[in-house]
């Protein structure tokens, strides 16, 4: 990407972030630059499946899977914020952004990622429905309810990463402006500004990404406590229907685990190689893992694909 001129507040000369990330030797950016490229295509073509099966399979419109159709699509997004960028700097000998672009990474980034959170909860809210509240489930998750639920995970995650992005955008940059990551993060963002209210900024950034991913992390723990007392008291037929949230469980520990660790992680220049593989589980390959986890783990996905193939092998 070639770097464009900006001036920002006083600022009387260009302003460029350096990204250091994946400068390594030639055979192994080669290897990393075929790893990445295949993640990104099974995370795209993996989430379009999904997409699509929802789409077409009337079996599946109902509401646990309109909520995954809007997290596959979110995937989509989330990855590749990130992922183009990195494919194209693999090989460029200066692996350099525009400030505005690095903080239009970090808005998008942020907001992919916060709504994915709130949607996670809404998809355990919608479980604890299902399963605590099964006669009232269809007036309770209505349509509308549906929609409000997407439209309130899309609207928090891009109001918080507007203000996290703003915020960043504001802080003074002086020196090298060298982020030694693999992309514009927040954390990285921080360290390479020369502000003297840095702690302070850094404060009030956490404590914006913190309502979104420990709000959504509560609410998902509380429905999950409700539905296993559920379960627990009802006995087999609960149980059964317990078994349909074992895929979201799943997603919810990869994301908010490697998120948490990441993030709450001291990000120290010794620790520059861990800190790029919690970046790659959370940013990249979790959003490949989601489809296959439901795939694999969900009979209705399983019967729908299997539907597809035959469709398509009879239209052959």
């Amino acid at each position: 990407m070639t770097p464009e001129s900006l001036q920002r507040g006083n600022l009387s000369s260009p302003t460029m972030f350096l990204l250091l990330g994946l400068s390594s030797a030639y055979s192994t950016q080669v290897t990393l630059c075929l790893c990445f490229s295949l993640v990104y295509v099974m995370t795209v073509l993996g989430n379009l499946l999904i997409v699509t099966l929802i789409w077409l399979d009337a079996h599946l419109h109902s509401p646990m899977y309109f909520f995954l159709g809007h997290l596959s699509f979110m995937d989509i997004c989330y990855s590749s914020v990130t992922l183009p960028k990195i494919l194209g700097d693999s090989f460029s000998p200066q692996k350099t952004i525009s400030f505005v672009g690095c903080i239009m990474q970090i808005y998008f980034f942020l907001c992919f990622g916060g709504s994915e959170c709130m949607l996670l909860a809404a998809m355990a809210y919608d479980r604890y429905l299902a399963i605590c509240h099964p006669l009232h489930y269809s007036a309770l998750m209505s349509t509308r309810m549906c929609h409000c639920l997407v439209a309130i995970s899309w609207l928090s995650g891009s109001f918080s990463s507007l203000i996290q992005a703003l915020l960043t955008a504001r802080l003074p940059f002086c020196g090298s402006n060298m982020i030694d990551h693999l992309f514009c993060e927040m954390p990285f963002m921080l360290k390479a500004s020369c502000s003297p209210n840095a702690p302070l900024n850094k404060a009030v950034l956490y404590a914006l990404a913190g309502t979104i991913a420990m709000g959504s992390f509560l609410l998902t723990v509380v429905s999950y406590i409700r539905i296993i007392g559920a379960v627990l008291q009802k006995g087999a037929g609960t149980q059964r229907a317990f078994a349909t949230c074992t895929s979201h469980l799943t997603v919810v520990a990869l994301f908010f685990g490697t998120g948490a660790v990441a993030y709450l992680m001291p990000h120290s220049s010794g620790s520059k190689e861990m800190d790029e593989v919690l970046t790659l589980l959370y940013a990249v390959v979790t959003p490949m893992l989601n489809p296959i986890i439901y795939s694999l783990r969900n009979s209705e996905v399983k019967g729908a694909i299997r539907k597809a193939l035959r469709r398509g092998a009879l239209q052959m």
